[in-house]
């Protein structure tokens, strides 16, 4: 199983010390970030796409982009790319373009997006939130599978036999839907043939289980082969030294978070004894010491069956020695603990 981190790159939402010196603080720490990760040996870092004041990453690809020059061996994807409302040849070329860069790390994390505000953004009317994401991925696909393109829809102009460049070195070019737990998501992604990553930011993960299984029936009945199909769950937690240096740590930026969009969407407030309950070993977030967290994310793989693990720790104004401390330990404590589960597991597996 891959292991890994994705991050929005968030900032403080009214920028005290100004937005340009917001983000070249965040943007200087997220390399930073990504390159100890490399050097650690996690597998992939995502980098969320977003065009709010709280998030610095409204164009994931070009801070990858800066970080594939310091990194040698971890895959780069966004997580996810508001699909719905950029345009696919843009999206290709620039991850094409990442590829090419980072000698074949490039990926494209593809999804509706859980904020709107792309939309007006970028003009385009909400009425259409279905129709423009089913249209514009298949013709991200249709890019993908070849270079000279003849494609028509609705909702976007038609390509009649033109080339998109530059082709990217992995070929094809790796694309992941990002689905929310909408089972008419999961079910197109196991059509499509496509891995999916499911995001649990709330409620028992076990209960999710259930749509990794309808993926992989949607893959069988579309006759997709069941080899390609990849799972990954995308949660939040933090990583310290102690369990409770780790609550301590992440408790207060998660919340403040969580509340501020719950505000925005009608949620309930969250307090500490909510947090305490997600902590747990039935909760959604993945927290504590090394030992506990490695001891949670192989019980929710043998659950979920999932070939990767996304890990968001920087979530709000996390003091950035404390993500650099989380990640360290990730790399150097969880993962080997993680491998080494798994692997007893497989040869388990063989021997029965």
């Amino acid at each position: 199983m891959e292991l890994g981190l994705y991050t929005f790159g968030d900032v403080h939402p009214e920028a005290p010390t100004g937005r340009g010196r917001e983000g070249e603080e965040r943007v200087r720490h997220l390399i930073e970030e990504i390159e100890l990760a490399d050097q650690v040996g996690l597998d992939v870092f995502g980098l969320g796409e977003h065009h709010r004041p709280d998030y610095v990453a409204s164009a994931p690809a070009m801070i990858l982009a800066a970080a594939a020059s310091r990194t040698k061996n971890i895959t780069l994807t966004s997580a996810v790319t508001v699909l719905s409302s950029d345009d696919p040849v843009r999206v290709f070329q620039q991850f094409a373009t990442l590829d090419l860069i980072s000698n074949g790390r490039a990926e494209i994390m593809a999804g509706r997006g859980s904020f709107i505000e792309s939309f007006p953004l970028f003009g385009y009317d909400l009425e259409d939130y279905d129709q423009l994401f089913a249209e514009k991925l298949d013709l991200l696909l249709a890019i993908r599978a070849g270079e000279k393109v003849t494609w028509a829809g609705e909702k976007r102009a038609p390509i009649n036999g033109r080339g998109v460049y530059p082709r990217p070195l992995n070929d094809p070019l790796p694309v992941w839907i990002a689905v929310g737990g909408t089972p008419q998501s999961v079910a197109r992604a196991g059509a499509l043939g496509l891995p999916v990553a499911l995001a649990i930011i709330g409620g028992e993960p076990a209960r999710y289980a259930p749509l990794f299984d309808l993926y992989r029936e949607a893959a069988r009945r579309a006759g997709q082969d069941a080899a390609k199909l990849k799972t990954s769950i995308n949660v939040h937690g933090f990583i310290a030294d102690t369990t409770e240096t780790a609550a301590d740590q992440f408790y207060g930026p998660q919340a403040e978070v969580m509340n501020r969009i719950g505000r925005e969407r009608g949620w309930g407030p969250t307090n500490r004894s909510h947090f305490n309950q997600a902590i747990g070993p039935n909760g959604n977030l993945f927290l504590g010491d090394p030992e506990t967290v490695a001891e949670k994310i192989v019980r929710h793989q043998r659950i979920f069956r999932n070939d990767r693990f996304l890990l968001q720790m920087a979530i709000g104004l996390m003091p950035h020695d404390q993500i650099m401390r989380g990640i360290e330990l990730y790399g150097t404590k969880v993962a080997p603990l993680v491998r080494a589960a798994l692997a007893e597991d497989a040869q388990q597996a063989e021997t029965a």
